[in-house]
This record gives structure tokens, sequence and C-alpha cells, in this order.
């Protein structure tokens, strides 16, 4: 499977847009699977309220992309039972998966 991989360093996925210009990096790759660093995602993304996670994903499932989200998100976790549970859902199902590092890939 071919990865895209983003950086630690760089501006956080903040909008839908952020979210756009990766698919469209990622598929000009050939990517299947795209590695965000948890550094890389706006705080909003993890407050679920906020609708960030969802439109952000959406992005990338629409275009077939699988997305491993590499990180420690406990702190986030620890505040939102609606988050983990999304966390839990995502592993499951598999298209979106939350791991604490890369060597789980």
């Amino acid at each position: 499977m071919s990865t895209y991989t983003l950086p630690a360093a760089g501006p956080p996925i903040a909008t839908e847009d952020d979210a756009r210009d990766v698919v469209g990096d990622a598929l000009g790759q050939g990517a299947e699977l795209v590695v965000i660093p948890v550094e890389r995602l706006s705080p909003d993304f993890f407050r679920l309220g906020t609708g960030l996670a969802g439109a952000v994903l959406q992005k990338f499932t629409n275009y077939r992309l699988r997305v491993a989200i590499v990180g420690d998100i406990s702190a986030y976790a620890a505040k939102s039972a609606p988050l983990r549970d999304f966390v839990r859902e995502s592993n499951r199902r598999g298209e979106v998966r939350f791991l604490a590092s890369e060597a789980e890939l």
C-alpha cells in the first residue's frame, strides 16, 4: 500500500480546505494511505462538536484514501467520551485509524 506521510512540523489541518490540499498531495503521489501526525491537527479536530473531524475525514473517504492519525490523543480522549467512542468505532471500521505510533501501521 502506497503511503503519504505528513511531517510533524507544518501548518495544522484546521479547515476543510486544508484537508483538500492534503488529499490533492496524497493523490498526486498515488497514495492509498495518509499518515497524519497528531501535531498537524487543529485542537478543534478533537472537539467533535465543531464538526471539523467529520468534515476533514469525509474529504479523505470521498477519495477512498485511508487515514492513520498517529500520536498521543489521551489528553483529548480523557475529556470526551464521544471522542473515545469515535476513536473506537473508527479503529473498528479501519478506513480511519488512531494509532499511538507509526510502528502500529
